[in-house]
């Protein structure tokens, strides 16, 4: 444990520069005390590492100094090699470059490890779109990166469904959601989300912004993905499903949606489950439950049901027709 938070420090002070013992602490999650004995044993066994204290002291490393990667273990390593997902890093441009950073880090690393990782990359692979979903356009992707990495503003189109918007944004982050890109951008003072691949004919501007200090793409994501799931609307409806069409039932409504269902402790006369369903989408669930026919049967709210039959009556006039 202690050696490799021993390593982690050196790796963060070779990445970072002079940091506060402070900072140190709440990087690794221990007390200052404990920071100053690891700069002490670092320093016992030979690296060029020091502590200064004061106002504008800190631990740093002797300038020029650089350590190997030797203290990585092999589950750190194993996460390494399943982080990096081919597919998106092409999109973004960052193809080669992972290629030659994976070539870069098995170089520094152990042999059985290396062997190890080598194995891994041989065994396993990371899709992270979903099935049947044909992948959407982001040929504006890399430039958008580029006004990410350079915090430049950007000129855009907008695609709103309804009408075509033109926006100034400021580029904060990149977000890839089960196969689909956002783009974090503030405009106008206010952070939103916008779809990439409804992003249009955008040009890098020649003004530079600053990010705001405080901002943590993560926290907002997560924070702005809750609220969405919090707040869009749902139609509570109760079924009767033949158990034997279950996984076309998930088809259907998603496994989500089904894996927050709450069954129903009812009879059924002829063996069926009973479930109370929150749909997103409530326009267009009708016609989703309407896809297991004669399997399902819609017992409640009354207008989700005849919603149904409605549709189905529908399909049953225009196929007669012929």
């Amino acid at each position: 444990m202690r050696a490799s938070r021993l390593v982690s420090l050196l790796l963060l002070l070779q990445n970072r520069g002079q940091l506060t013992a402070a900072e140190v602490a709440r990087e690794l999650e221990v007390s200052e005390r404990t920071v100053y004995r690891d700069v002490e044993a670092l320093s016992a066994a030979g690296i060029p590492i020091y502590a200064e204290r004061g106002p504008h002291g800190g631990v740093r490393l002797v300038e020029g100094y650089r350590t190997r990667l030797t203290g990585m273990t092999e589950d750190e390593a194993r996460a390494l090699f399943l982080s990096g997902l081919p597919g998106p890093a092409a999109e973004l441009g960052l193809g080669t470059v992972m290629t030659a950073a994976r070539l870069k880090v098995l170089a520094a690393l152990p042999t059985e490890l290396r062997a190890r990782a080598t194995r891994l990359v041989e065994r396993f692979y990371l899709d992270a779109a979903a099935w049947f979903r044909q992948e959407e356009a982001v040929p504006h992707l890399p430039l958008l990166a580029e006004a990410v990495w350079e915090s430049r503003t950007i000129r855009v189109t907008y695609d709103r469904g309804d009408e075509q918007t033109e926006r100034v944004l400021e580029p904060l982050g990149l977000v890839l959601k089960a196969g689909i890109w956002y783009l974090v951008a503030r405009r106008e003072g206010e952070v939103r989300t916008y779809r990439v691949s409804r992003i249009g004919a955008p040009g890098l501007g020649d003004e530079r912004f600053e990010r705001p200090a405080r901002f943590d793409l993560a926290a907002y994501w997560l924070e702005s993905s809750a609220a969405w799931e919090r707040d869009v609307p749902r139609l509570q409806v109760d079924v009767r499903v033949d158990p034997a069409y279950i996984d076309q039932l998930v088809d259907q409504i998603g496994m989500e949606a089904y894996g927050a269902a709450e069954r129903l402790d009812e009879d059924d006369p002829e063996g069926w489950l009973r479930l109370r369903l929150r749909l997103t989408y409530p326009h267009d669930a009708p016609a989703r439950l309407l896809g297991l026919g004669a399997h399902l049967e819609v017992l409640a709210p009354p207008e989700a049901r005849q919603r149904v039959v409605a549709l189905a009556r529908g399909v049953l006039a225009r196929h007669d027709s012929g």
